[in-house]
């Protein structure tokens, strides 16, 4: 069984024909997104409004009215209530807005797939090197690092990326039993990114979002010299047939892993930096540490 064997089965989705090729990249908003744009569209042209009329009303940017009417973004409560109250009090919109899904807008396409499979997982496995994990990441450290992403994103796509970053991270709190382990470098969390407020604040955030049960949080010191991941970021999952895949990111690209000898080399050498990474109670202890020197 190849990976995309494997998610088919997980997932129910055979992608395996899907192209990954430079025309994948850009993320694509799912069926019921764009249905629920044209929608709002067909019911803005009715009532005579432009969409800086509308956009006006409903006290957001022109631009979020054509995301939302192109199916390119996810509209909150407060978008949908207004735009129902100024477009005629149908009902249309709120009935509409139940069924919504992000699909995967905002994801970079060579994690499309991964991201699918981690949402089905028994376990996930994290090692980072270069920035805090996706699923750990506070809002605010998340934007600034897409802010720095080259070429620069426009204001609509940052905010698709920010959003479908923070729905990923919904993940973990919607599935309290499946084990997260991250095992993360000590000079990640002393990386500035921003003033003393909000460095404490992502330390916080992280704070909180290791501290269920089922999230096992391992810092790797800088006194610990040489170790067995330092080829790069990676990540381990295991799905409930008991298959495991892995997955490694680099300069614009991701790959996934199914080989099951070299997932065990994998496997090997995260297992091993568990015992080489601070224990979660040395590591959160670590972590205050920093937060209290700000």
């Amino acid at each position: 069984m190849d990976i995309a064997e494997a998610e088919a089965t997980i997932t129910g989705t055979d992608t395996r024909a899907v192209p990954q090729g430079e025309g994948e990249r850009e993320p694509h908003p799912s069926d019921s997104l764009r249905t629920f744009g044209a929608v709002v569209q067909a019911l803005r042209e009715h009532a005579g409004l432009s969409r800086n009329d509308l956009a006006a009303v409903v006290k957001y940017s022109k631009h979020t009215v054509e995301s939302v009417e192109l199916g390119r973004r996810m509209p909150d409560k407060a978008f949908v209530e207004r735009a129902e109250t100024a477009l005629g009090n149908t009902g249309a919109l709120r009935k509409a807005a139940r069924h919504l899904s992000r699909g995967e807008a905002g994801l970079a396409a060579w994690l499309r797939r991964w991201a699918r499979l981690e949402r089905e997982a028994v376990n996930l496995c994290t090692y980072e090197c270069r920035l805090v994990p996706g699923l750990l990441q506070s809002e605010a450290y998340a934007r600034a690092v897409f802010e720095g992403t080259i070429p620069l994103r426009t204001d609509e796509e940052l905010e698709e990326q920010l959003t479908a970053r923070m729905e990923r991270q919904k993940m973990m709190r919607e599935r309290p039993t499946v084990p997260f382990s991250f095992i993360i470098e000590e000079h990640v969390f002393r990386r500035r990114f921003g003033d003393a407020d909000v460095m404490r604040e992502l330390i916080d955030h992280v704070l909180e979002r290791s501290a269920p049960r089922n999230v096992t949080l391992q810092v790797v010191p800088l006194h610990a010299g040489l170790h067995a991941c330092l080829d790069g970021p990676l990540q381990l999952l295991e799905t409930a047939e008991g298959r495991k895949l892995g997955y490694s990111e680099g300069q614009k690209n991701g790959r996934l892993i199914s080989d099951p000898k070299e997932v065990s080399v994998l496997c090997q050498r995260y297992d091993t930096l568990r015992s080489q990474a601070l224990n979660p109670m040395e590591s959160r202890a670590l972590l205050e540490r920093l937060r209290g020197e700000l």
